[in-house]
């Protein structure tokens, strides 16, 4: 609240307009106000009991006013937004007079100018919300426990599992929207050559490149169900070269691309100025800050066309690999169209990256059975034919 005032304040006077203050501090105002509601009124049942010990304890009203009304709501409208004020906050942060009042406002907390602030920064107050609803559930568990009314113990008790299955399906959401946050960066790092770009033994005529074109494999991102299950850099064996690549495992394909270092991609823009998600890793976080960005070196590899296979130790004095492993695509007619050897840095990398590759298959070709045999599901034979 101190910092989201502050910001008004310089607002007021002009300075760091273009900040959008919803965008990073969400419903902060009503959070406060409701969260400071409950508060006080908690507070004050609990000192009238104290000064009158014959009156009641009475929490079942408190509790369903709050907990049937607002207090997990705002919360929640707070929780959903907080993956993109994350985002949102490293975007500003990028700018220098946004950067100029943050060195300020913590120099000030450093100097304990502002006690309340604890000398945290600001990332670390926008998540406080997020842990104040969790906590909810205890506070309602321990009323529970502590009261003796068989009546206001189920009706305690019932509200308890409400607010854990609202902070479950919080939990989803939250997930979803991270999902969203982080496909949304890999598109605009990913880069997807044109064919002809990528093998030069594909000639297509100049007048019928717009028509490809439109065929855009970036769409690949858009699917709202596909989940990211592990990525890190490689290297990759060529005939005459090491070429340096990053992988990206999802959970129906594997992509290679080639690690690029140039700031500039295509279309001209450029990487370094791009918001980095929280959610990826630390090194593909440090490499887009670079601005690197990822060309796809081949075509999505389907988990369930893909042959791993591991490099027999005895090959690594011959052709001097270390930590090697060999991926093979396979067309539906199990053809083989593509082969790639790949090396870890360590041997754990390599055995980390041949166990979650193993996984995936395992559980894209579980599931895919499973949905074909639910397709073809015919009732069963009437007894008469």
């Amino acid at each position: 609240k101190i910092f989201m005032n502050t910001l008004k304040y310089l607002q007021s006077n002009e300075f760091l307009l273009e900040v959008d203050l919803w965008r990073l501090f969400a419903n902060l105002s009503e959070l406060n106000k409701i969260s400071l509601s409950f508060l006080k009124t908690f507070s004050e049942t609990v000192k009238e009991h104290v000064s009158k010990s014959d009156s009641p304890m009475d929490f079942s009203s408190i509790l369903r006013k709050f907990f049937q009304g607002d207090l997990c709501q705002t919360h929640q409208i707070y929780c959903l937004n907080y993956t993109s004020a994350v985002v949102y906050l490293e975007k500003l942060r990028q700018r220098e007079d946004f950067g100029i009042y943050l060195k300020v406002f913590h120099l000030q907390q450093w100097c304990e100018q502002n006690e309340q602030c604890k000398r945290l920064h600001l990332p670390e107050l926008l998540v406080a919300p997020l842990h104040r609803l969790t906590r909810y559930p205890l506070l309602l568990n321990n009323i529970w426990k502590r009261s003796t009314d068989e009546t206001e113990k189920g009706f305690i008790w019932s509200l308890k599992e409400k607010v854990e299955k609202s902070i479950r399906d919080l939990e989803g959401k939250v997930k979803w929207l991270d999902n969203f946050q982080k496909f949304k960066q890999l598109q605009e790092v990913i880069i997807w050559p044109q064919v002809w770009d990528r093998d030069k033994r594909f000639f297509v005529p100049e007048c019928l490149k717009q028509s490809l074109r439109e065929n855009s494999s970036e769409n690949i991102f858009s699917s709202a169900n596909r989940h990211l299950l592990h990525e890190g850099r490689l290297t990759l064996a060529e005939s005459t070269r090491l070429l340096d690549i990053y992988l990206f495992l999802f959970d129906d394909f594997l992509l290679i691309t080639k690690i690029k270092r140039n700031k500039k991609k295509y279309g001209g823009s450029d990487t370094s100025l791009i918001p980095v998600c929280p959610s990826l890793t630390p090194e593909l976080q440090s490499f887009i800050r670079e601005g690197g960005y990822c060309t796809v070196l081949d075509q999505p590899i389907p988990l369930d066309r893909l042959i791993l296979k591991n490099v027999d130790p005895v090959h690594v004095t011959v052709f001097s690999l270390r930590n090697a492993f060999l991926i093979q695509h396979e067309n539906r007619y199990c053809q083989c169209i593509a082969v790639f050897l790949l090396q870890a840095q360590t041997e754990t990398a390599k055995k980390t990256w041949m166990s979650q590759i193993e996984t995936a298959i395992f559980n894209y070709t579980t599931q895919h059975k499973t949905k074909k045999s639910t397709a073809f599901c015919f009732p069963a034979e009437s007894s008469e034919i």
